[in-house]
C-alpha cells in the first residue's frame, strides 16, 4: 500500500505562510519519526510526500528527508514557474531521482486564470521533457481552467488533488459534479482520494459518501489514488481514523479494484 499525499514541516524553517497558530492541533513540527509508526499499523509501505510551502529551500528539505528516511517513494515539490529560469531550474531538480511532481499551489493564487498564462509555458515544456507530474492544488472554480490547460499541454501528467475540495460543508455538490465529470470524461487526469475530511469537517462516512461515490463513478478506481493528506488530516482526525473511514467508503469493491486505489494507481502515475 501507498500513501500518495501527506506533508512534513519544520515551523522553524519559516516559510509556510498559510500555517499559523490558529491552525491548532498541526500548528507544531511533523516529521518523519511522527509518521512511520502509523504507516506500519496501517500497513502502508511507502508515502508520497507533497511540499507545504512555495519555496525552492522546502523542496530540498523534502529532498533531504526522502534520501534520509525509505519510505519515502518520491516528493512533488515547488518552483517558480514565473521566474524567467524556471526551465533551468526544473531541469536541476529534476536529477535527483527521489523528485516525481511538482505543485504550484494554484489554491492561493488570487488570480483564477493564473495557471494558463503564457509566461508558464516553459514550466510546464520543462515537466514534460522530464517526465514530472504535475500536482494540481485546485478549488472547483478552476476545473474548467485546467481542462484547458490539460488541452493545449496533453503530455503533461496531471493528478488532481483531494478531489478539487468539493464544497461538502455547504452540502450543495452540483456544481462540482459537473465539472467533475466532464473533467473525467475529457482527460485522462488522475485523482487523489484525499482531503475530504477536511473539507467535510467530518470523517463520518454518511457525510463523505456521495462525494467519494462521485469520484469513484466518474474516475474508476485505474484512476484515483489514496492519500491521507496527514498531518493536516488531524485538524478533523487521525490517520487511523481516515485510513478506517477509507475502507469503509469503498468496501463494496472488489481486492483488485482496491488495489488500484490503495497501490497500483499511485505506482503507475508517479512511475514509483
Amino acid at each position: 500500500m501507498i500513501d500518495a499525499h501527506q506533508h512534513f514541516w519544520r515551523l522553524d524553517r519559516g516559510d509556510y505562510g498559510w500555517l499559523t497558530p490558529a491552525l491548532q492541533p498541526i500548528y507544531r513540527d511533523y516529521l518523519p519519526s511522527a509518521l512511520e509508526p502509523l504507516l506500519k499499523r496501517a500497513g502502508i509501505r511507502a508515502s508520497i510526500l507533497v511540499q507545504a510551502a512555495p519555496t525552492a529551500a522546502e523542496t530540498r528539505f523534502l529532498l533531504e528527508l526522502a534520501h534520509a528516511n525509505d519510505f519515502i517513494a518520491g516528493v512533488v515539490g515547488w518552483a517558480d514557474f514565473e521566474a524567467p529560469d524556471v526551465a533551468a531550474t526544473i531541469d536541476a531538480l529534476a536529477a535527483d531521482p527521489k523528485l516525481l511532481g511538482l505543485r504550484p499551489m494554484i489554491q492561493d493564487i488570487v488570480d483564477a486564470e493564473w495557471m494558463l498564462g503564457d509566461a508558464l509555458a516553459p514550466a510546464y515544456e520543462a515537466m514534460i521533457d522530464n517526465n514530472l507530474v504535475f500536482d494540481a492544488l485546485v478549488l472547483p472554480k478552476h476545473l474548467p481552467r485546467l481542462r484547458e490547460l490539460i488541452d493545449r499541454h496533453p503530455e503533461l501528467r496531471v493528478v488532481l488533488d483531494h478531489g478539487a475540495k468539493p464544497p461538502l460543508l455547504g452540502g450543495d455538490l452540483r456544481a462540482w459534479k459537473r465539472e467533475i465529470s466532464t473533467l473525467a470524461r475529457e482527460t485522462g487526469i488522475a485523482c487523489k482520494l484525499s482531503g475530504l475530511v477536511t473539507e467535510a469537517g467530518s470523517a463520518d462516512p454518511a457525510v463523505l459518501r456521495e462525494a467519494v461515490d462521485h469520484l469513484l463513478a466518474e474516475f474508476g478506481p485505474a484512476r484515483l489514488m489514496w492519500g491521507s493528506d496527514w498531518p493536516v488530516c488531524e485538524l478533523v482526525c487521525s490517520y487511523a481514523t481516515w485510513r478506517a473511514t477509507s475502507e469503509t467508503l469503498l468496501a463494496q469493491l472488489d481486492p483488485h479494484k482496491r488495489a488500484l486505489i490503495f497501490s497500483d494507481t499511485a505506482r503507475k502515475t508517479y512511475g514509483i
